[in-house]
């Protein structure tokens, strides 16, 4: 596996621009720097940050890129997830652990282990032995998307979500439950019914109008949860929680407020929703 140096993405990059110019080989492991590379002393003053990504396709790592405060690296890898099953799931901690262990060689701060479902179907007890194996065996911090939006979740008070996947009933229940079993309880998890391949590709609106529906369709959640980075809900958080009058926690944002709090980095972030701009502790 190559190296990939942390670099920076101008702030007018759009999601879909930024696909369209480095789509394809351009995200695999082997290939050279995106962008131009800074100089570690310039890029990485206050942390180098490994982010282990499910797939290439997704936009995600723009996004983060941008909104990071200004001294933050960044050293992405990719994994290769193509069905969203709970078959592959299952099957790919060898995988991340491989990655985990070049991103550690790498003299990372800190590791992002991205990609909920794998370890939201553990549950948080076997997540919280195989992270915390993974953090003795390589001398490195690290968390997981599902343990950074229960973090999330109990930093902002919120005891009941209304949560929203492009996953099957299957699958669902296991999130649901992963977030029971860590104390905060679910008024439903409704599923879009998106192809796995197709989930960066569901519209703007088409996301807002679901969310919309079934949060009036269930009474009681104090926010909403929307799972995963392949959605494009980011720029959606501070309309919708205009609208709906509760926090609504989105995995960019959420990941966002994980690095800084782990990097004690206070930047507040406006635009993007309450989580951001408020940095719980």
């Amino acid at each position: 596996m190559g190296k990939f140096a942390s670099y920076s993405v101008p702030g007018n990059f759009g999601r879909r621009s930024f696909m369209s110019r480095v789509a394809g080989t351009a995200f695999c492991a082997a290939t050279a720097p995106l962008l131009g590379a800074l100089p570690a002393n310039a890029a990485n003053w206050r942390g180098l940050v490994g982010c282990v990504k499910p797939r290439a396709e997704s936009a995600s790592l723009v996004e983060l890129i941008r909104l990071l405060p200004e001294g933050i690296g960044i050293v992405p890898v990719y994994l290769d997830f193509a069905y969203g099953t709970r078959e592959e799931l299952s099957n790919s901690y060898g995988t991340y652990e491989k990655n985990i262990a070049y991103l550690a060689s790498q003299h990372c701060d800190l590791i992002s282990i991205e990609g909920a479902p794998p370890f939201m179907i553990l549950g948080p007890d076997g997540e919280a032995k195989m992270v915390d194996g993974w953090k003795q065996k390589y001398k490195t911090d690290m968390f997981t998307s599902s343990q950074n939006q229960v973090n999330v979740l109990k930093a902002m008070k919120v005891k009941k979500i209304l949560g929203i996947t492009a996953f099957g009933a299957d699958l669902n229940r296991s999130y649901a439950k992963y977030f029971e079993d860590s104390g905060i309880g679910v008024i439903a998890m409704e599923a879009m019914g998106v192809a796995f391949k197709s989930i960066s590709e569901v519209p703007r609106d088409t996301i807002t109008a679901f969310i919309k529906t079934k949060f009036a369709e269930h009474k009681g959640a104090e926010a909403v949860y929307i799972l995963g980075s392949g959605l494009e809900a980011l720029p959606l958080i501070a309309p919708l929680e205009r609208d709906l009058k509760v926090p609504v926690v989105q995995a960019i944002a959420a990941r966002i407020w994980e690095i800084e709090r782990r990097l004690k980095v206070h930047e507040p972030i406006k635009g993007y929703g309450r989580l951001l701009e408020t940095l719980p502790a």
